[in-house]
């Protein structure tokens, strides 16, 4: 497979993760599925351009909770997300806590099935 088209299905597909983290969970909401494209991109570019700068900014932190802290970063880059979107809200930290929680597993599901095949 080509190297854009990798990246391509690697998009369209965490849009389709995006949509299940809104259907399996209220606190989380996609308008459309365009919205979810627009959506897995802006978390995409912020999980690689701000994501390693507030983890390394936070080292302090996240050695004192044992790395739980992490799970606070990721829930802010989505919650950001959401805030930079219209067509994709989040209602809050803690519903961008457990939506990003369903996001990474779903992500996590997806990989492995990529992986496998």
């Amino acid at each position: 497979m080509l190297p854009a088209m990798g990246l391509i299905l690697n998009w369209v597909l965490s849009a389709l993760a995006l949509l299940g983290v809104a259907y399996l969970y209220s606190g989380v909401a996609v308008a459309s599925f365009g919205s979810a494209m627009w959506a897995a991109l802006v978390i995409g570019l912020l999980n690689a351009l701000v994501r390693p700068v507030l983890v390394v900014l936070t080292i302090p932190i996240t050695i004192v909770t044992l790395g739980l802290f992490l799970f606070v970063i990721n829930a802010l880059m989505f919650w950001a997300a959401s805030g930079l979107l219209k067509g994709f809200h989040v209602n809050g930290f803690w519903a961008a806590l457990i939506g990003s929680l369903i996001y990474s597993a779903l992500r996590l599901l997806i990989d492995a099935v990529l992986q496998r095949g």
